[in-house]
């Protein structure tokens, strides 16, 4: 692992360990270096504020499993993976989703599997979805999110595969037939 990885790892850590005690919107760039034992100047290298680096830490942890839809994993798969990934980092994840920032996990969480599955229909098909699929798509994205986030902040009392399995359901009968025949289900 590279110099500069290791560093985002190490401020990743700081700002974890932070989050037990402290709600994300409280806990300043100086709280980060000052638990990592870096430099600011250091952390203005690797990130450009502290929901950047929330962010980063955020992809590092669940955009592997999303890798194997249509490969080797059905969207439900890597949702439950995703699910599991987040219940065993819960302190992360629940100071993370509480945050209320513009530029939050969770608007980041929707953006980017917003346009996986942009992308991924595109990879399938040769062409991006149509504006029907598209409202559809970026409606079950937004309502995804805001579940997976009440789910959270709930306490995770649900197994992981039970949660996936509610989100899968809720999608939208057009969108998941299209997900079927493109071999995602």
């Amino acid at each position: 692992m590279e110099k500069q990885e290791k560093t985002r790892y190490k401020l990743a850590q700081s700002v974890k360990a932070c989050m037990k005690t402290t709600s994300v919107d409280k806990i300043t760039v100086k709280d980060i270096v000052e638990g990592a034992g870096v430099a600011r100047q250091t952390f203005y290298r690797c990130f450009l504020d502290k929901y950047d680096l929330i962010n980063w830490y955020f992809d590092r942890l669940v955009l592997a499993c999303f890798k194997e839809i249509g490969v080797s994993h059905t969207v439900e798969e890597s949702l439950t993976q995703k699910l599991r990934f987040i219940r065993d980092e819960r302190a992360f994840f629940m100071g993370a989703f509480r945050s209320e920032d513009h530029n939050s996990v969770k608007e980041h969480d929707f953006r980017l599997i917003l346009g996986f599955y942009q992308d991924l229909i595109v990879k399938k098909t040769g062409k991006a979805p149509n504006e029907d699929i598209g409202f559809l798509l970026e409606m079950y994205c937004q309502g995804s999110v805001y579940m997976t986030a009440k789910w959270i902040l709930g306490g995770m009392e649900e197994e992981p595969e039970q949660m996936a399995r509610k989100l899968v359901e809720a999608m939208p009968a057009k969108l998941g037939q299209m997900f079927q025949e493109l071999g995602l289900m």
